[in-house]
């Protein structure tokens, strides 16, 4: 089976400026975010990242970093990955979210060796939320899912909740995917987002209000999007220590 790993990446964050550029411990972000991914694929997969800015464009090539120039047209990341899927082929295309430097390369060939018993559904990871603070943020997508682990829905909202409206048990989304060529062509066939996924800006949604199946896998709980500066200083916090 021939898979593809794409990280999309672009300037344009509002919550975050310049994000995939922005400097850690001497590396940008999609360096860092890059490298992990290099170091998952070793013949599992090719890698690339999916740009629609030139800035990125050359920032990659200057490292050595396969890279792809995209539409600025494309609604989220995983339109991105759609666009490539037209462009290269392969039976399934996992993406990995340029703002995750601190991701674990285990997940990644974890969630490519899933593909194979997937029956061709799309792959998302989830783990454990630890925290509090986790289970509240409105930045973290929480997941519920069946027995089987299909997923059921996805909310920045606090769920599952309960009546005493507290932290009891919850999961989060990993931001690891893998998408059958197939998939990715009736999620892109859309021109706007779907209902839920423009609520709440989770894309995996379209996919479910599109009538597709998501199984979900659990997976480490090492990983921190980064989306706020906050974010970014609890990466760097993390990575200073491991370099001491």
């Amino acid at each position: 089976m021939k898979i593809l790993v794409v990280i999309p990446a672009r300037l344009a964050s509002t919550r975050l400026p310049n994000k995939p550029l922005v400097e850690i411990c001497g590396k940008s972000m999609i360096q860092r975010t890059y490298e992990r991914c290099f170091q998952a694929v070793d013949g599992l997969a090719d890698l690339l990242v999916a740009t629609d800015d030139e800035l990125i464009f050359d920032h990659c090539k200057a490292r050595n970093m396969n890279v792809m120039m995209t539409s600025k047209e494309c609604l989220t990341g995983t339109d991105r990955v759609a666009e490539v899927s037209t462009k290269r082929n392969a039976d399934y295309y996992v993406n990995v979210q340029g703002d995750e430097p601190l991701i674990n390369p285990k997940d990644i060939q974890k969630v490519i060796k899933s593909i194979y018993s997937s029956k061709g559904d799309i792959v998302n990871g989830y783990a454990e939320i630890k925290e509090k603070r986790e289970y509240f943020s409105l930045t973290i997508p929480k997941v519920v899912f069946r027995e089987d682990e299909r997923l059921l829905y996805m909310s920045r909202s606090p769920i599952p909740g309960n009546k005493k409206g507290s932290f009891e048990k919850a999961y989060r989304q990993i931001c690891i995917y893998a998408f059958p060529k197939d998939a990715l062509n009736d999620f892109a066939q859309r021109k706007v987002k779907t209902r839920f996924e423009e609520t709440e800006d989770i894309e995996i949604l379209r996919f479910l209000e599109i009538g597709h199946e998501v199984q979900m896998v659990k997976l480490s709980e090492d990983s921190i999007a980064v989306d706020t500066k906050e974010d970014l200083e609890r990466v760097i916090a993390i990575i200073e220590k491991e370099n001491s």
